[in-house]
């Protein structure tokens, strides 16, 4: 094969990596400068003096197979009786690698923010949420950059789960900032929340926990803005106008909750390369949720959806009474218990995130 050649069939194959579309979106220029919106000047501030460098990390940390990135009794199956069945070659395996398909979805999701932010930037007509969104979309380039190093130092890579790019696909093609603002800030953004969150407290491995620990630090006011800034306009909308954005919100969780009933051939290759039978794990998953396990998470952890996501749309009056029929229908509980939630929102300090986060669990 000839150089050219060489060169063509390389270019083919990262034309395979992408995938682009069309999104059309109205540009708001505002010539007033001022806005009357104090909760985002403030979160503007706490954004400009929270910036971090990923190059101050601690790169050159060597990630030791004998301490893995995650222990076994550190995960959710340590308890579930299927799970002790397996030889500690498969548990560990199956925990590395389960880990690592993980660490790639925060690489995707956060690309998909840095999409997502980037048009906020652009649509929404104040201008110091324009400052605020530019700032996340800062935040959201960096945190690419950190699980893109993280995930190529382990060599451990899977691509992203289907129905994550869906949510973040119909978010970005929906033409409105204020359904983008509902699927990134409130949805995707209290997702990743979450799952930080249960990340920093399962890990033990340095260089991670203080990758996660600043992401985390991010997306508690990435959460924050979709609620300090489309919440006064949702309940300033007209009834049909905010039926639609509610709408729009059952649909992007609906697409979440279904999207984990679907076979990921991420997930199957993890099984595959663990040995691991897909029918047994299948199974056992089923024994463990039989006998109440599958629900329970350890101390200071969270449901993402449960305690962060849902509680986010019910403050921003985003379930409405039609909506949460609809919710209840699809057996999605609606909790409008917002501790956990704001005592994560309120980290204005580097450890308070930690400390809040625990407070009421």
């Amino acid at each position: 094969m000839s150089v050219l050649e060489q060169v063509r069939e390389s270019d083919d194959r990262k034309q395979e990596l992408v995938d682009s579309y069309k999104t059309l979106m109205e540009v708001s220029w505002n010539f007033d400068y001022e806005t009357d919106i104090e909760k985002v000047k403030d979160l503007y501030t706490r954004a400009k003096n929270n910036q971090w460098n990923a190059d101050e990390l601690d790169w050159d940390v060597t990630i030791d197979p004998s301490n893995p990135i995650m222990r076994r009794e550190n995960t959710q199956y340590y308890d579930m009786p299927f799970f002790k069945r397996f030889s500690p070659a498969q548990q560990e395996t199956f925990i590395a690698h389960s880990t690592a398909q993980m660490l790639s979805q925060f690489l995707h999701g956060e690309q998909g923010a840095l999409l997502t932010a980037s048009t906020i930037t652009h649509g929404i007509e104040d201008v110091r949420a324009k400052y605020y969104a530019a700032s996340q979309t800062m935040d959201e380039a960096r945190h690419v950059e950190v699980y893109d190093r993280y995930v190529n130092k382990i060599a451990m890579h899977y691509p992203m789960v289907g129905w994550l790019k869906k949510l973040v696909d119909v978010t970005l093609k929906t033409q409105d900032v204020h359904k983008i603002m509902i699927g990134m800030n409130m949805i995707i953004e209290g997702l990743a929340l979450g799952a930080f969150n249960n990340m920093y407290r399962q890990t033990d491995e340095p260089l991670l926990k203080s990758i996660t620990f600043n992401v985390m630090r991010d997306e508690s006011r990435h959460v924050s803005f979709g609620h300090v800034f489309l919440g006064p306009r949702v309940a300033a909308m007209h009834a049909d106008d905010r039926e639609e954005l509610a709408q729009f919100a059952f649909d992007a969780v609906k697409i979440l909750v279904d999207g984990q009933q679907d076979v990921d051939p991420g997930f199957m290759k993890v099984l595959e390369v663990s040995g691991i039978d897909p029918n047994d794990f299948m199974g056992g998953m089923k024994e463990a949720a039989e006998q109440g396990l599958v629900q329970d998470l350890p101390p200071g952890q969270v449901h993402s959806l449960k305690d962060l996501m849902i509680p986010a749309l019910v403050r921003a009056g985003l379930v409405t009474p039609r909506t949460k029929e609809l919710f209840e229908g699809a057996g999605i509980p609606v909790n409008e218990d917002l501790r956990i939630l704001e005592s994560m929102e309120d980290a204005k300090s580097d450890m308070s995130i930690l400390n809040q986060a625990g407070a009421n669990y």
